[in-house]
């Protein structure tokens, strides 16, 4: 489950990727993921599915403004349509093709034939009138959404999610440290984060957290008595944020959205499962990079609610002593590259 936008860091304003719904029509591709970053990044293979569907169309993806802008920027889509969340879209003219990324319909669906499309590709939803591949509950939401892009015509996988190709870190990279997310359900206690920051920092490694404006208090927790430990809390673009992704030697943080930026990076990441298991959401590719760590049963039917605002028992149940580990063997591993 990936965080909502205010969860990771101050994310820009729009900017030249805008595009006027007058000029949407024949020739173009809408695709609609209206949500956060982790979301975005979890979409970043399809939507090179979808370019594959149909080279030569303009892709534009219907989003929040920042993450759609900052997409397109890297040239994973063409331009944006500024949307939070499913509300009406704004009117265009009609004749493109229409792709559902956000849900399984049938309001997600119904919002996108409001806009007259030649086609829509979707899951299957008979509520809207739509026919198309059926929904998997038990799917990997990276999976699951090239599935649609394939069956459709868009051949897409998971190592289409890398926004880079690995690169050693230098010897000098520091640790980040993300502890926000954006319920308390997926929330790990600060005194725990500040437990792995000092002893990483006795470790001799540099520690920056990052967090939203929103999430001053919680950073500061943080790094509270710990020197050494930089707080970059609200100071970050989200480009800003993806440079320094970009330069550390590992991740660490909970199921949310730094998470998916770590992944699209192939930087070396430990990220704390909760609610959420990580068969559904945790990283689709790098096995090797990326360490997970989660006490529910794969076996079980249900979990908890990723939404909740108390911490989930799955994520309390992950020791401080764990998270250290694995963050230790993964900054091994940068040692001897």
């Amino acid at each position: 489950m990936s965080a909502e936008p205010g969860s990771a860091d101050v994310l820009p304003a729009p900017g030249p990727w805008t595009v006027d719904p007058a000029t949407v029509g024949p020739g173009d591709v809408l695709v609609l993921r209206a949500l956060g970053l982790g979301d975005a990044l979890t979409a970043v293979a399809p939507l090179r599915g979808v370019r594959r569907m149909l080279p030569g169309h303009r892709i534009l993806l219907a989003a929040p403004a920042a993450v759609g802008s900052w997409l397109a920027g890297l040239g994973v889509v063409d331009g944006v349509l500024p949307l939070q969340g499913l509300v009406p879209l704004p009117p265009v003219r009609g004749g493109h093709v229409a792709v559902n990324l956000h849900g399984r319909g049938p309001r997600s669906h119904e919002l996108l034939l409001t806009t007259g499309p030649e086609r829509l590709v979707g899951f299957a939803a008979p509520e809207a009138g739509h026919d198309g591949p059926a929904w998997r509950r038990d799917e990997h939401e990276v999976h699951r959404w090239c599935r649609l892009v394939r069956e459709a015509g868009g051949p897409c996988g998971p190592e289409d999610l890398r926004l880079r190709d690995h690169r050693p870190a230098p010897a000098d990279a520091p640790v980040l440290i993300h502890p926000g997310a954006a319920s308390g359900a997926r929330r790990w206690p600060a005194e725990r984060w500040r437990e792995v920051a000092r002893a990483l920092v006795e470790d001799g490694h540099r520690v920056l957290v990052t967090g939203s404006p929103a999430e001053a208090e919680l950073a500061a927790a943080v790094v509270d008595g710990v020197d050494g430990a930089e707080n970059r809390c609200g100071t970050l673009s989200l480009a800003g944020l993806a440079e320094t992704v970009g330069g550390c030697a590992a991740v660490l943080s909970a199921d949310t959205g730094v998470a998916h930026v770590a992944t699209a990076l192939a930087v070396r990441s430990v990220v704390l499962f909760g609610p959420t298991p990580p068969a559904w959401w945790g990283p689709a590719v790098d096995p090797g990079l990326h360490t997970v760590l989660w006490h529910g049963d794969p076996g079980a039917h249900a979990w908890g609610d990723p939404h909740a605002d108390e911490l989930d028992e799955r994520l309390g149940a992950v020791t401080p002593e764990e998270v250290l580990a694995a963050a230790r063997a993964q900054l091994d591993a940068v040692a001897r590259t």
